[in-house]
Parts: C-alpha cells; sequence; structure tokens
C-alpha cells in the first residue's frame, strides 16, 4: 500500500462531497492514519463527515487566521507526521461573482490570507512534525496564466498560493519536504457552489477537456493528491500537477 505507515493531516474536510473527504478515504485505503482539522460551526460537520470514512479519525482545532491555533498544532497532532494536504479556501462574497473591481480591501484581505498565505502558516506549523521525505501537498484551481470569469479575487489568491508553494518548495527542500499542488477540475463540492456562476465552468469543462471531466468525481484528484503524499515522486517538488481532463493543454 502506498501509505503505509504514514501519518497524513488533512484540512478542509466539510463533507463526504469534499475533495478533502475522498484524499482521506483514500489516503487510508493504502494504510494511511489520518487526522483530520476544522473549527467553530463546520467541527460538527466534520465529525459527521469523519464517521463516514473507514476509519473514524480524530478531529484537532485548527483556524489557520488565529496564531494561537497554529502555535497549538503540533502539540495537539502529536507524534511524528509524514504529510499534510492544504484543503483551505474562503473569499467573502464580495471577491466573487463580478465583484473585481468593487471589492473592498479588508475583504480581499481575508481571501489572500485564508486562501494563500494560510499555506505558508500550515507548513511552518506542522513543521517541527515532519521529517525528511515528508510531503505537502495543496489543491488549486490554476490561475497562473488566466483570469476565470466569475473567480475574481479568489483567482488572485490562487496565484499568490502557487507561488506561496515555490517558495516553500525553496525553503523546505533542505529539509527533505516536498511541496506540490494539484490543479483540479470543477468540483460540485460546498466550496464550489458558494461560487456565484461556478455552473459556467460545469458547462464547458467536459466539452472540451480531451479525456471529458465528471464535476460529482473527486476521484482523479484524490489519487494524485495520495500519489504525491507517497513515496513515489521523491525528486519532485514546487510542482502544479494538472488534474482536470487535458482541460489547461487545449485552446478554444
Amino acid at each position: 500500500m502506498l501509505l503505509e505507515g504514514k501519518r497524513i493531516l488533512v484540512t478542509g474536510v466539510l463533507n463526504d462531497a469534499s475533495i478533502a473527504f475522498s484524499v482521506a478515504r483514500r489516503a487510508q485505503e493504502e494504510g494511511a492514519e489520518v487526522v483530520l482539522t476544522s473549527f467553530g460551526r463546520a467541527t460538527s460537520l466534520t465529525r459527521r463527515a469523519a464517521r463516514r470514512l473507514p476509519v473514524e479519525p480524530p478531529v484537532v482545532e485548527l483556524d489557520v487566521t488565529d496564531d494561537a491555533h497554529l502555535d497549538a498544532l503540533a502539540g495537539r497532532v502529536g507524534g511524528e507526521l509524514h504529510g499534510v494536504l492544504h484543503a483551505i479556501g474562503f473569499a467573502p462574497e464580495s471577491c466573487l461573482g463580478g465583484g473585481f473591481l468593487t471589492a473592498p480591501w479588508d475583504d480581499v484581505a481575508v481571501a489572500l490570507r485564508v486562501s494563500a498565505y494560510s499555506l505558508k502558516a500550515l507548513a511552518v506549523a506542522c513543521r517541527p512534525l515532519l521529517g525528511r521525505g515528508a510531503s505537502i501537498v495543496g489543491l488549486d484551481f490554476d490561475n497562473s496564466a488566466q483570469a476565470w470569469p466569475v473567480y475574481d479575487w479568489m483567482g488572485v489568491a490562487k496565484a499568490a498560493f502557487e507561488s506561496t508553494a515555490r517558495y516553500l518548495a525553496r525553503d523546505l527542500g533542505p529539509h527533505g519536504i516536498r511541496v506540490n499542488l494539484v490543479a483540479a477540475g470543477p468540483v460540485r463540492t460546498i466550496a464550489a457552489r458558494s461560487i456565484p456562476g461556478f455552473e459556467r465552468f460545469e458547462d464547458v469543462w467536459s466539452d472540451r477537456a480531451p479525456l471529458g471531466w465528471d464535476v460529482k468525481d473527486p476521484g482523479p484528484v484524490a489519487n494524485a493528491c495520495v500519489a504525491l503524499l507517497s513515496d513515489l515522486f521523491p525528486a519532485t517538488t514546487g510542482e502544479i500537477v494538472h488534474v482536470d481532463g487535458g482541460f489547461h493543454a487545449v485552446g478554444a
């Protein structure tokens, strides 16, 4: 099994439709011990989803915008970690759906902190538990070369997220820690449904992706995350792996 004997921290599980839930399930199927994070009102949802996994994992409290939570994370998780999944993103309503020119800085700052800076914050918080060979994987929606409709400031945040991953790969690489992203095609999750106009992605993706695309199936994305969390890619870091049916590679 790919993750036999490994311990993986998984963020972002809200329900069993979450991509993070599929990663957690796939990781357990491949032999990993999984620990989930959640906080506030979402914790009850995370605990309910945890009971649907093959083995119910513990849920530790983590708000990535709370320095006290970050400082306490290593102690709450304990032991050793071999992998971390970053599946955290949020933008206030004003930052999405056509609000690029009007979103106030305070809202934009929230989007950038939660959706980009949190990758660095989570990596540093987990650093005491990560040894050589550890892997950090982030869920991405690629914004390296285009501006998407309705995605607005979340797109800017994702571009910053991608840059953050490269700098983390630079600084953590000498410690034997890999940092990679999986750029997923659109998957129908709670987070996706909160984006006004998300159906515009759904409508075009399956038509243009050479391999086709099923917005209801997070499995291919989960498989890629598990592969990167494993030892199969010991010399790969700072990379964005596209799991989008090939959409990114073709023109109109």
